[in-house]
């Protein structure tokens, strides 16, 4: 049976000023839990190697577009390896430093790109994940959900054929982001119904974009 680690039990530890946490292979840490070990600085032992399984994804697109304001610049460089190991041509679109710049600049760079090339996915970082959104929606045929946990990540593909996912690099951890993005990419539009739904979204944009 598989051992659970929450972040509730690494605060335990850290309260009883236990520094190592000790694992058999097959345990899961929760994001919130992974958050926390980096937080309080503990350090994770596993008790014998085992191989990751491979990432994969449920979708045909080829490449990633991702972008951030310089809230998020920290946080995009930590990520760029991770997308990778699921074979994802990656594009960074800036900013590439922390000097403050103007979030809907690289909104709008994620959501011109996406829409010009329809092999990709979009990426975007600020600090809570909302004006990014909601600039990127100013354009017709993009459909961006900020997302928050690994549900709103399931939803917002399954149900809303999100195209691209926007994520709060100063609300969330990196864990956590992690986590979310995996089951967004994991994660395929279901039609049927939702499509029914989608279809009206079109009708809005034709009568409103103008």
């Amino acid at each position: 049976m598989k051992r659970l680690i929450t972040e509730k039990e690494i605060e335990q530890l850290a309260r009883n000023d236990i520094r190592v946490l000790i694992l058999e292979p097959n345990s899961v840490i929760t994001p919130l839990a992974k958050d926390k070990i980096v937080e309080l600085k503990i350090d994770v032992i596993y008790q014998q190697n085992y191989k990751a399984e491979k990432n994969r994804i449920s979708c045909d697109k080829s490449r990633c577009y991702i972008g951030s304001d310089h809230t998020g610049v920290s946080v995009k460089k930590k990520l760029i390896d991770f997308i990778k190991t699921f074979n994802f041509e990656i594009i960074d679109v800036g900013t590439y430093t922390e000097d403050a710049v103007d979030y809907p600049d690289f909104a709008k760079s994620i959501a011109t790109k996406v829409l010009s090339d329809n092999s990709a996915f979009g990426i975007i970082l600020d600090a809570t994940g909302i004006p990014s959104c909601i600039t990127a929606n100013k354009f017709k045929g993009i459909r961006a959900a900020t997302c928050y946990n690994e549900f709103s990540a399931r939803s917002s593909r399954e149900h809303n054929d999100a195209n691209i996912i926007v994520l709060g690099a100063k609300s969330l951890g990196e864990e956590t982001i992690k986590s979310i993005l995996k089951v967004w990419f994991e994660s395929e539009f279901q039609g049927s119904r939702h499509q029914k739904r989608l279809d009206k979204i079109k009708d809005i944009e034709e009568n409103n974009f103008k």
